[in-house]
């Protein structure tokens, strides 16, 4: 179903290229003019006893949830999109911003029962980046109605929906597009789900926790400055801080999803699986090892001062040169491995 949306959009496209045109999701331009205060939506905090709103807690990262540390400050808690503030309001304070796609592509999903999901009501538009069906993904969260459905085919720039703020821990003041461009981590999402996560799954392989995302506003910023950037180029020239080894037990269902993330021809012969990833758990490489494991292990990592738990939200424990995989980071693997049981 996945594979037959995108394969439909690329069939429509008459000249597919590399080099996909994409644009900021509103009106909203503020990213590029060097004002990040009115770009993003602040968040509420109070940290030590002091209240503030920091713009900063609309970024991507690790960016919230702020404790103190030998070292200094530290985020435990990763923003993995953007929020974008309005730009227009009505009389009583309701956002008016029309929400519009980043880019050509197909719309794979609107949640459309804001109570389902901690986005509220959201919209995932699937982006090819290559005629063999692979794509990226952009989320758009927190929307006051949605304007399209499944299937549709969208230009960059189609209008999507309307901003609102629906969804966990939003209110009229803090309305907000939370927009995240990733990519899918699994096929076969329900398995994982039952099998790691619990509770109930409403939005099968468009679950945002399947949707694994990167640094949009810094890709939309070196796009705009060079046209020719593609999705692919940005994710592997992302820095690695960790690489993970893992048994080879047949083909591996992430790289049979995003092919491009390949180092050398993942064909030939080798008893292990090595992925670089970032701090954040985006994958930025694939390759085989000649390393024989028996399960996944840390075989690289940043040498960073403090903890590695404080830089990698969680999936890494350790210290310095030495890491292990904590039971997150166990889970994310296994994630992108696909070892988990079919639903």
């Amino acid at each position: 179903m996945i594979r037959s949306l995108i394969l439909s959009t690329l069939l429509a496209t008459t000249a597919f290229s590399e080099a996909v045109s994409y644009q900021l999701p509103t009106e909203n331009e503020h990213l590029f003019t060097g004002e990040p205060e009115k770009f993003y939506m602040y968040v509420d905090r109070t940290f030590e006893g002091v209240s503030s709103k920091p713009w900063e807690g609309g970024a991507f990262g690790l960016v919230r949830n702020p404790i103190r540390t030998s070292n200094g400050i530290e985020y435990m808690r990763l923003h993995e999109g953007i929020d974008i503030a309005p730009v227009k309001r009505d009389k009583a304070g309701n956002p008016l911003d029309l929400v519009m796609s980043i880019a050509d592509g197909t719309v794979v999903h609107v949640n459309d029962s804001s109570g389902r999901s901690n986005y509220g009501r959201y919209i995932v538009v699937a982006h090819p980046v290559d005629t063999n069906g692979s794509a990226v993904y952009s989320l758009y969260a927190h929307l006051a109605k949605a304007s399209v459905k499944p299937g549709d085919t969208v230009k960059r720039g189609s209008v999507l929906g309307q901003m609102g703020y629906t969804g966990a821990g939003i209110n009229r003041t803090r309305a907000h597009v939370h927009l995240e461009l990733g990519l899918m981590m699994s096929p076969r999402f329900d398995g994982w789900m039952r099998t790691y996560g619990g509770g109930t799954n409403h939005h099968g392989n468009f679950n945002g926790m399947n949707l694994i995302g990167m640094d949009v506003a810094r890709f939309l910023t070196e796009h705009r400055a060079n046209p020719s950037l593609t999705v692919q180029d940005f994710v592997r020239k992302s820095p690695a801080y960790f690489k993970v080894t893992l048994p080879r037990d047949g083909s591996l269902e992430f790289a049979k999803l995003h092919p491009w993330l390949a180092y050398g021809d993942l064909n030939r012969p080798g008893p292990s699986w090595e992925i670089s990833l970032t701090a954040t758990g985006l994958p930025t490489g694939i390759s085989i090892s000649q390393r024989k494991v028996s399960a996944p292990i840390v075989s690289s990592v940043r040498n960073s001062a403090g903890p590695h738990r404080y830089h990698t939200r969680g999936l890494l424990s350790g210290e310095g040169r030495t890491a292990t995989l904590s039971s997150s980071g166990q889970k994310l693997i296994a994630l992108l491995a696909g070892s988990f049981p079919n639903p």
